[in-house]
């Protein structure tokens, strides 16, 4: 039996709270999404009688991160979302379904990006997000038109403010989306990027992809995974769904993030390669990328996420760190230039040496 059809070793997130905004309702997507809910069991479900959320604040900061954290909102996307914006290194355009994450990781990329409680925001008006692709393509600058990207067509990526897998067996966003971009006539090639934490896959295995879609598992060493992420399927079973889709035609990838160089970190991240290799190496027509992000936090996100886990043991020194300048002037404190040089210069090696199939898109 794989991991994929053992379902104790996939984990479903199961919210506490389901609500629902006036005018989320009013769409089709909607009604799928609580149909969904209802199959999981979930009978704390309210309609709103606007399209304010309320209710998730409690007497202290944990105490709100919980009750966010425990809440799925169905709403309608904000037309900022809907005019999709640059997502560099990763791809030309971002594509928002959801915001927000039901997963605990230490290191969130949300923490100091969003606003207010931490609860999970599914987009109700799907149909008006995918219309909304052809305006963008051929216009991006990331993939398109570039000698080292461009056969990847138009790209757009899925989970910059969310995991849509993670939340997939609730919503069937993911699914839709997929279907979408490999069936619909587009007036340029395309390509839809989503990465994710979790490994239950088989829900998207016999979709009309067309190729068009790359899912990446986002894995890291056993010692970072266990210690620092709450919430997520363990690394085997993300390798798993990931081999899975491969199987399925479905062009895939490896994000290696956040790399952490603590302890022996070149045997963690050389037996996490190994794993990778065990699960794709045989697989006919491997499409496989990888893409390598080291740790790195902002003075807002080290303030929040210290908030989120009081007690965590994740190193925040920004003594220890570099800084960065964005070109908007935001500051983030990354490896200092030696750490990242020998980073860098392990993973290209081992990579080379250990999955030789897989073809590396950036270093950051």
């Amino acid at each position: 039996m794989t991991a994929l059809s053992a379902p104790l070793r996939c984990r479903l997130w199961t919210p506490k709270h389901v609500v629902v905004t006036k005018s989320a309702a009013e769409h089709p997507h909607a009604a799928e999404i609580l149909r969904r809910v209802a199959v999981a069991g979930i009978d704390d479900v309210e309609f709103l009688r606007g399209d304010r959320i309320t209710g998730l604040r409690e007497e202290d900061e944990r105490a709100t991160y919980a009750r966010a954290k425990a809440t799925l909102a169905v709403v309608v996307s904000p037309p900022s979302k809907r005019r999709l914006q640059p997502i560099p290194p990763s791809a030309d355009w971002r594509l928002d379904l959801a915001e927000g994450c039901p997963a605990h990781c230490q290191y969130c990329y949300l923490a100091g990006s969003l606003t207010g409680p931490p609860v999970t925001r599914v987009y109700a008006d799907l149909d008006e997000i995918l219309a909304g692709m052809d305006t963008y393509v051929g216009t991006g600058r990331v993939t398109s038109g570039t000698a080292e990207r461009g056969h990847e067509g138009t790209t757009f990526e899925a989970s910059c403010y969310t995991d849509p897998l993670g939340i997939e067996h609730l919503t069937g966003s993911l699914a839709a989306t997929i279907a979408h971009v490999g069936t619909h006539e587009f007036p340029g090639p395309v390509q839809l990027r989503a990465t994710t934490k979790f490994g239950g896959a088989a829900g998207l295995l016999d979709l009309p992809h067309g190729g068009r879609t790359r899912i990446r598992a986002s894995a890291n060493s056993a010692a970072v995974a266990g210690r620092f992420e709450g919430g997520t399927d363990p690394v085997p079973v993300r390798l798993a769904g990931l081999a899975a889709l491969a199987r399925a035609g479905y062009p895939v990838g490896l994000t290696i993030a956040p790399i952490m160089p603590a302890g022996d970190w070149r045997a963690e991240y050389g037996a996490l390669l190994d794993a990778a290799s065990a699960e794709l190496g045989d697989i006919p027509g491997l499409d496989l990328t990888v893409e390598c992000i080291t740790h790195r936090f902002t003075p807002g996100s080290k303030q929040v996420l210290e908030g989120w886990y009081p007690r965590t043991r994740l190193e925040m020194d920004p003594e220890q760190r570099s800084r960065k300048f964005g070109k908007f002037g935001a500051v983030k404190y990354v490896y200092p230039a030696e750490s990242m040089t020998e980073l860098r210069t392990w993973f290209e090696t081992a990579l080379a040496d250990r999955l030789p199939a897989a073809r590396p898109l950036y270093w950051t």
